[in-house]
């Protein structure tokens, strides 16, 4: 085969032909059109280009792919059958790889007990630190809990209780239920006569117990004497029989004193005051991944599953018979509505009342129950027969064994703060241990930078003998919190739940944990690092890829962002187009030799070609939706003005509040009422304006489909249009077939060899499966009588094969089948084949499709669109092609919202929003407001500084 020539740009310079390079023969993964390229070792490398390009099948698909079927190679073939293999890329060879790690951009776990703590190990590290040195309180008393030896507590009697008389007693119970008969049989056997029994003095009679209904505190009498230095040996025995016998524990009554006259001691760590005693603390006792650091509440969540009044009764304004109590549903003549009508009936008022109108008292005995009347007669007419209440009846049926009504219960619900634990998912024993006046919960909420404050010169606030403990410890927490500020993720904080982080956030934590470990002579590949990050914390991304290059190692970054171009040593430039157009290398060189290359990139880094801003800003419609005091994680009650009908972006530094406001308030309370959905938004006082507006959505990047069989065309609805398309033709009527025939999902016109799939799978026990065309469809999906049905001579298979570009040409007198390929195509997807499998597009490429389906639909012109880093995995050419997108969407009296960071885009909104000053603590204010022009003039903020730059060199275009 032909090799592909690279003729723009130099690959290397003169400085590197001595240089080492991983070199690639022959890549013909997806898209690549049969490249061959050498990229130098021991350098940043920049994969850049076009959206669908063929960058990650470059990077990851083959160099990636690659080294790690390498390194399975190594095993054994009775291992690797254990492991599954690894397809060999389609590539001819590679040279020069050395060992490969891959920090791509997914989530790393959705475990609820996975915290940022917890998978860079320094929360495992904090508690190793605070089992060996923290000091015990009392979570009663408050009090410094104390551990004291037999000669100290013989000598602390000796000293305090010269001369007294003294009952020198062992607790064996401590408040609990029981008649305890055979305690005092044992207790006998062993030769004791006296016990104190709640505080009294009792001998101890044959048949002996206590009520075992009420809780008790029972002491053996070991002695009673009176202290004395020449009774020494006596006291000494009897104190150490009564650890013995107290596991531990004793305590001493004073005959003398009237009021507060015992006193605790222990071998363990106990309260003096209380003789509340700790378990010698380890490691396990601050996790809550272990049933001995758990908080018993909330099993070490931090959240507890509530059932509440709003779930119960999510629309006040239906009536009980209507449906107001959900769990409950319309009315029926069955008994719970009997006794409601009787109950609601002694209040006045009718089971066809709006419940917002019933009396308080009556909503209250309703949801929690009607205690029993002691002076009601169940002959009366008004007689209401004891009833438990909504609520506590729902909460028995979820410890049912029935796992559908357990389901059931689930969707009343809501996630609350554990009431036990506060949140901080230990036991309370676990969280009364300090360093410092701080337990182990307050550091892992404290925001990275707060907590590298708070070790700063920690030592000395640390005894002599913490400190000798600490001290490697101390090193290993710092070092770790600081790759961790390197990366800009100082707004973070230990407890953060990994669920919640971005991928960005998830790979700049693998990246810190990666500088770390301080490897040397490996290839590290990455897709778009610089995802959420603001252009202030860029700077710091870029110094720990050169650090992590620096240490010896070779960087290679899928990326779009201009400052990572600018700053790397070598970029490669991959293009022209996208999809079937691309898989070429169109540049490669220096930054300062790609400028003069000519490309497409190269156009935009040089300032030939613009994002242009339009001169007229949109009116919008004059009305807002504004929301007011939302005060969850750490928005600082603020005030946010949405202004209608108009293309808004929220911006500000990671970790600010942006997806805290529209994520996490903003968007649960619209999709609640326009949907009834059942995620609660954080705090807030109150929203105004939801008349404006008729619906929300929501286009994030999440996958269209999770299966091969899920494409664009069934996303999209045009697959439905083009079935019926083909059902309706002159040869389809005739055999009778209808729109079913031509799925691939349901039997009848799809091969049943592959079920549609168009693959078989081949099961090879040492290698990896092979995927093969289906030996009877030949990977066509259909059997031979639904492809004889034709329309200007393409089957339907052939129709799934088209790209999008083609296809707008094929059914351009289909007007139904148009509007939905058009909208794909002007989303910059034309690239994309019709029938393209949904597990093998992009996050931005799934975005888009998202995109094309909402302009597809015919709108009322009130939607409200909300858009999370639109941006990301785009090329700056396919931005331009979303700005126009979302201009679309506007135009037509929608209104846009994007939470940003990409200056491109930010620059082309009407409107914007600002939020921070700094991330974490700092931030959750709203800084500054108004059009891009008017943010970067105020000064306020980081964003302004940064759009002002922008702004200079931009150019304008007509409305």
């Amino acid at each position: 085969m032909e090799s592909h020539v690279v003729t723009r740009g130099q690959l290397l310079g003169p400085a590197d032909l001595e240089a080492p390079y991983i070199e690639v023969y022959g890549a013909r993964e997806h898209n690549l059109k049969n490249i061959s390229v050498r990229i130098p070792r021991g350098r940043l490398v920049v994969f850049t280009g076009i959206s669908g390009s063929g960058k990650s099948s470059l990077a990851f698909d083959t160099i990636y792919a690659e080294g790690q079927r390498r390194y399975m190679e190594t095993f054994s073939a009775y291992a690797r059958s254990f492991m599954g293999g690894l397809e060999r890329p389609d590539v001819d060879k590679i040279e020069g790889l050395s060992p490969v790690i891959s920090i791509e951009q997914k989530t790393t776990s959705r475990n609820p007990r996975s915290t940022v703590g917890t998978i860079t190990e320094i929360y495992d590290f904090l508690r190793l630190l605070y089992a060996r040195t923290a000091e015990a309180f009392s979570y009663a008393t408050g009090q410094k809990m104390i551990r004291q030896s037999d000669d100290q507590i013989i000598n602390y009697i000796l000293k305090e209780y010269d001369g007294r008389k003294l009952v020198v007693l062992a607790p064996v119970v401590k408040g609990r239920k029981g008649h305890y008969r055979e305690l005092f049989q044992q207790v006998a056997k062993l030769g004791f006569t006296k016990v104190r029994v709640d505080g009294e003095l009792l001998d101890i009679t044959p048949k002996m117990q206590v009520d075992r209904y009420k809780i008790h505190d029972i002491e053996i009498v070991i002695d009673r004497l009176v202290v004395k230095e020449e009774d020494r040996f006596r006291l000494s025995g009897s104190v150490q029989n009564a650890l013995t016998q107290g596991k531990g524990t004793m305590l001493v009554l004073d005959a003398d004193k009237k009021k507060d006259n015992t006193q605790f001691f222990s071998r363990f760590l106990m309260d003096p005051a209380t003789g509340i005693a700790y378990d010698d603390p380890a490691p396990n006792t601050f996790s809550f991944n272990s049933p001995y650091g758990a908080c018993p509440t909330c099993n070490g969540l931090g959240e507890v599953q509530e059932i509440t009044e709003d779930s119960v009764m999510p629309d006040k304004k239906l009536s009980i018979s209507r449906g107001g109590i959900a769990p409950l549903g319309e009315y029926r003549d069955i008994w719970i509505f009997q006794q409601l009508g009787l109950i609601v009936k002694k209040h006045k008022a009718s089971l066809s009342t709006p419940i917002e109108k019933l009396p308080a008292e009556l909503v209250e005995r309703l949801l929690h129950g009607v205690p029993e009347d002691e002076d009601a007669d169940p002959k009366k007419a008004n007689y209401v027969e004891p009833f438990e209440g909504i609520i506590p009846f729902l909460r028995r049926q979820m410890e049912s064994d029935s796992e559908n009504i357990r389901e059931w219960i689930q969707q009343y619900t809501q996630a609350q703060e554990c009431p036990e634990c506060h949140g901080y998912r230990l036991k309370k024993e676990s969280l009364h241990f300090k360093i410092a006046n701080h337990h182990i919960g307050e550091l892992s909420v404290m925001d990275l930078s707060e907590l590298a404050a708070w070790f700063e010169g920690l030592e000395t606030r640390l005894s002599e003998r913490q400190n000798l403990i600490a001290r490697e410890l101390l090193k290993e927490i710092r070092k770790r919190i600081g790759f961790l500020l390197e990366v800009g993720l100082d707004y973070l904080n230990l407890h953060r739940s990994v669920r919640t982080l971005s991928g960005g956030e998830s790979q700049r934590i693998r990246l810190a944990t990666q500088i770390g470990t301080q490897l040397v002579g490996v290839l590290y590949i990455m897709d778009e690092p610089s995802i959420g990050l603001h252009q202030r914390d860029n700077e710091r991304l870029i110094k720990a890829l050169q650090h992590l290059r620096d240490l010896g190692n070779s960087v290679i970054v899928v990326e779009h962002d201009k400052d990572m171009i600018m700053h790397a040593d070598h970029v490669l430039d991959i293009g022209p187009g996208a999809g079937i157009h691309g898989g070429q290398i169109v540049a490669a060189g220096t930054p300062t030799e790609i400028f003069s290359s000519g490309s497409l990139t190269s156009q935009y880094l040089s300032g030939q070609k613009h994002i242009e801003l339009r001169k007229k800003k949109r009116t919008g419609e004059g009305n807002e939706l504004v929301l007011r005091g939302a005060k969850g994680h750490n928005l600082k009650n603020v005030t946010a003005k949405f202004p209608l009908g108009k293309l808004i972006a929220v911006t500000g530094v990671s970790g600010s509040g942006k997806s805290s406001l529209i994520h996490d308030t903003l968007y649960p309370i619209l999709n609640q009422h326009f949907f009834n959905a059942k995620r609660e938004p954080l705090q807030y006082d109150k929203i105004e304006g939801l008349d404006f507006i008729d619906k929300v959505i929501e286009v994030d990047q999440s996958p269209i489909g999770r299966t091969p069989r899920s494409n664009p065309a069934t996303y999209t609805g045009v697959f439905t249009e083009i079935r019926q398309l083909f059902s309706s033709l002159p040869e389809a009527k005739i055999r009778g077939y209808g729109p079913g025939r031509f799925s691939f999902n349901v039997k009848g016109g799809r091969c049943e060899t592959c079920e549609g799939a168009g693959m078989r799978t081949i099961e090879m026990n040492f290698l990896p499966d092979v995927h093969v065309p289906c030996e009877t469809c030949k990977g066509r999906r259909y059997n031979r009588e639904t492809l004889e049905v034709r329309f200007k001579g393409k089957s339907i298979t052939d129709v799934l094969d088209m790209t999008v570009e083609k296809a707008v040409e094929f059914f351009e007198f289909q007007p139904r089948i148009l509007r939905k390929i058009q909208t794909l195509n002007e989303v910059g997807l034309g690239y994309l084949t019709l029938g393209q499998q949904a597990t093998t597009l992009s996050g931005g490429e799934a975005q888009r499709v998202k995109l094309a389906t909402e302009l597809s639909k015919k709108d009322t012109g009130k939607t409200f669109y909300i858009l999370d880093e639109p941006t990301t995995g785009l090329h700056f050419e396919d931005i331009n092609h979303l700005a126009v997108v979302l201009h679309k969407l506007a135009d037509k009296g929608n209104t846009v919202l994007i939470i940003e960071h990409n200056l491109d885009l930010i620059k082309v909104a009407d409107h914007l929003i600002d939020i921070g000053p700094e991330g974490g603590a700092g931030g959750g204010t709203i800084v500054a407001q108004g059009t891009p022009e008017q943010v970067a003039k105020s000064g306020k903020g980081h964003t302004s500084r940064f759009l002002a730059e922008e702004l200079k060199g931009s150019k304008y275009a007509e409305a």
